[in-house]
């Protein structure tokens, strides 16, 4: 089954850059490890980064490749109904990008990599930093309460 979507022709000469999704553009991992299914239930929830996804999309109109990867469907193997519910989340979002795959990166717990960044360290995003530290220390229905509220 083909999970690409592509809404341009792949730009070359310039940097191709592949961008995480849950955690990086926008809220995700506040489900207990044991609790997750990696169903689209799981995501209907995640609330958009607005500055993050602003600066991939300056990367976009720069003339960089951008591919939105993510491991949803991994796990669950609803890649069909996971790609779906990500392609009209970025949509929704503005988010610009060339190709979303879905369901073809490995679920893991740390990625090492020469040309991997941490999200928090590439955005620089003090704001995002603080409300990280705050969901991994109080409980998860506080947590969404207040990301509901911003």
């Amino acid at each position: 089954m083909d999970t690409t979507h592509k809404l341009d022709t792949m730009i070359i000469n310039e940097k191709i850059i592949y961008v995480d999704i849950d955690g990086t553009i926008c809220s995700g991992g506040s489900i207990p490890h044991e609790q997750f299914s990696d169903i689209p239930e799981d995501y209907l929830n995640a609330s958009p980064f607005p500055k993050r996804i602003e600066k991939i999309n300056s990367l976009y109109n720069e003339g960089n490749t951008i591919v939105y990867w993510t491991a949803r469907g991994c796990k669950s193997k609803q890649i069909k109904e996971l790609y779906d519910l990500t392609l009209k989340q970025l949509t929704e979002w503005g988010a610009l990008f060339h190709d979303l795959q879905v369901g073809n990166k490995p679920h893991f717990d740390q990625y090492i990599c020469d040309k991997s960044y941490n999200a928090d360290t590439w955005f620089d995003d003090e704001e995002l930093k603080i409300s990280t530290r705050m969901r991994d220390t109080m409980g998860r229905e506080e947590y969404e309460r207040i990301a509901i509220m911003e």
